[in-house]
């Protein structure tokens, strides 16, 4: 049975926490790292104790957090050596000005200079600092010189005034991290990727839709992105938020997502609908709210089969597709890939515990013309990459 990999297993981050009001965010950060799978290890500057203990970030790692630049003359060696990746969160002006002019007077700017690896950069700091032009000619020398940046956002600083400046949420900043640790095996692609429901109206107020959340076709969505994709995520209604890097587009209805994917698809690549489409609408919709009296009866017809449609074509993209199916259907799923030409199709039982709808983890099928790879239960994120790894191996 394939174990599942976790997006930052024993992967070393080396994490600089620098004196802003953000820095006790650091160990929520630190904590999230760790169910990632990553070793963390802190380096914290002197004006960051201000803000936050060392024993608070030392017991999140459950490693020994470092400050003193001479307490072992060649920490700002052995400590970059031994990272996949540095990341200063929060980043204050002051650190990210010393980085960017070659400074190295602390533990933290050494660690910065020594290493040769991917660096990732969450500033934080008031709306004045970040617009000033001395700091934003600072973040530049350093972007252009491949640094990472994620955030800042808009919102309440500090200081209780509003602007840009305050540090990105954590879950950005574990995207980006992951995105800097990701191959780039999909830059040349421009991946349409389809998640959620539709809704078919029966009035102004009520309609038909179903149980999809969304949540795979996000997870597929940010696994492109960070394996170097353009990403399209056309969405029907979703609780989720949207991914950042992405062109969204929400839509509702069946008709909806039809349109915006046929907007989409001359420029695409590879088209992979993970959304799950009604297969019913209503003959008429009512243009009124539909009275609560008696019995209602519903005449129904099929809505239009999208991939069906496009699997028609002379010219289409890579296709794959999903098959959710209420029991051990494969062969429905493997008819599937034929009848509608698809290149993949992704069988998954949605009455399995842990497998289907409203939840994380998915236990699927990737079928092709080639062969079939039965995966164990794991997260919709390892999922996407395993799609993905497939979508590579048969596009080589």
């Amino acid at each position: 049975m394939k174990k599942e990999r976790k997006g930052l297993r024993n992967k070393s981050v080396l994490l600089g926490v620098s004196g802003g009001a953000a820095a006790y965010k650091a160990v929520e950060l630190i904590r999230r790292l760790k169910d990632e799978g990553a070793l963390v290890t802190v380096i914290m500057t002197e004006a960051a104790k201000k803000f936050i203990t060392s024993l608070s970030l030392e017991i999140a790692s459950q490693n020994k957090v470092y400050s003193d630049l001479f307490g072992d003359p060649m920490l700002h060696i052995t400590l970059p050596s031994h990272a996949d990746i540095m990341v200063v969160a929060p980043a204050t002006a002051n650190t990210i000005g010393k980085f960017a002019r070659g400074i190295a007077d602390n533990l933290l700017t050494t660690c910065l200079l020594s290493f040769a690896g991917k660096v990732v950069l969450a500033p934080s700091m008031n709306w004045r600092m970040y617009e000033n032009p001395f700091f934003q000619e600072n973040l530049k020398c350093l972007l252009s010189r491949g640094v990472i940046q994620v955030g800042p956002e808009k919102g309440s600083l500090a200081c209780g005034e509003e602007g840009i400046g305050r540090m990105s949420d954590i879950p950005e900043i574990i995207e980006a991290i992951k995105s800097a640790l990701s191959r780039k095996d999909l830059v040349k692609e421009k991946i349409l990727v389809t998640a959620g429901p539709t809704r078919e109206y029966l009035d102004p107020v009520r309609f038909i839709s179903n149980r999809s959340s969304g949540k795979m076709g996000y997870a597929i969505a940010r696994a492109a992105l960070r394996r170097g994709a353009e990403v399209v995520l056309v969405s029907g209604p979703s609780a989720l938020g949207k991914p950042k890097g992405v062109k969204f587009i929400p839509v509702e209805t069946t008709v909806d997502m039809i349109n915006a994917v046929n907007q989409e698809l001359p420029s695409s690549t590879v088209l992979i609908m993970s959304a799950a489409v009604s297969d019913f609408t209503t003959v008429k919709s009512s243009r009124g709210k539909i009275e609560k009296s008696g019995e209602l009866l519903l005449k129904l017809h099929r809505t239009p089969d999208i991939l069906s449609e496009i699997g028609k074509r002379k010219r289409r993209p890579f296709i794959i597709g999903f098959a959710a199916e209420t029991g051990e259907k494969i062969e429905r799923a493997k008819r599937k890939l034929k009848e509608k030409n698809m290149d993949i199709i992704v069988f998954n039982d949605v009455t399995k515990a842990g497998s289907g709808f409203e939840v994380d983890t998915n236990k699927v099928v990737i079928i092709d013309r080639k062969k079939e790879l039965k995966l164990p239960l794991l997260s919709k994120d390892s999922v996407a990459d395993e799609i993905l790894n497939r979508l590579v191996e048969l596009k080589a």
